[in-house]
């Protein structure tokens, strides 16, 4: 039974906001696991054209179009704060965390086991076994590729036009127009 009080909602609002909040939240852990339910939609219709479209439309924020693909398996820790642009691609084995938002623009290609990380743990071990965590969002620009196994951290923006090698780490911003590569990544070309 869901308790509609102010309270119910309140690490989710915290979550969102950027502020700590506790990851083991009730509230939080029925988010997640309807998300699940929505990937698992997502994987069973995948050649199935008349409830894909609406599948993926049901586990993401917002999608730009009905070209978007999403190959299984996957997983969204609550794929509502996930927003994608036109002809979205998503190869197998990708995970999003999407504790935060996460904006992906038009023309976006992640290779297999592309991981984007919004949440984040604290460093004081104390606080951390507390339950306690944080999350920012994350924005991918237009045209971007990121190669299979890259990960992109907590709070980082990435640029229109750029390539992210394979297996890169990307914990800072990456402006326009480049190639990153790395752990952590960085810029090895301007295109």
């Amino acid at each position: 039974m869901c308790d509609n009080s102010d309270n119910y909602y309140a690490e989710e609002k915290k979550m969102l906001a950027g502020e700590p909040y506790f990851g083991g939240d009730p509230h939080l852990s029925l988010l997640r696991q309807n998300s699940q339910e929505r990937a698992a939609d997502v994987a069973k219709y995948r050649h199935d054209p008349e409830r894909y479209v609406p599948a993926i439309r049901n586990l993401l924020g917002s999608v730009g179009d009905d070209k978007a693909i999403i190959e299984s398996p996957t997983f969204f820790d609550y794929g509502k704060n996930t927003h994608v642009g036109k002809r979205f691609y998503m190869n197998s084995m990708c995970v999003i965390l999407d504790c935060a938002r996460v904006d992906i623009g038009d023309d976006v290609l992640f290779g297999p086991s592309v991981q984007v990380y919004c949440a984040g743990h604290p460093i004081d071990p104390a606080t951390r076994l507390a339950g306690m965590e944080f999350a920012r969002p994350i924005k991918i620009g237009n045209n971007v590729w990121v190669g299979g196994g890259a990960i992109i951290m907590p709070g980082v923006t990435i640029g229109d036009g750029v390539t992210i090698g394979a297996g890169a780490v990307v914990t800072k911003d990456v402006p326009d127009n480049v190639v990153v590569v790395g752990n952590p990544a960085r810029i090895a070309k301007h295109v």
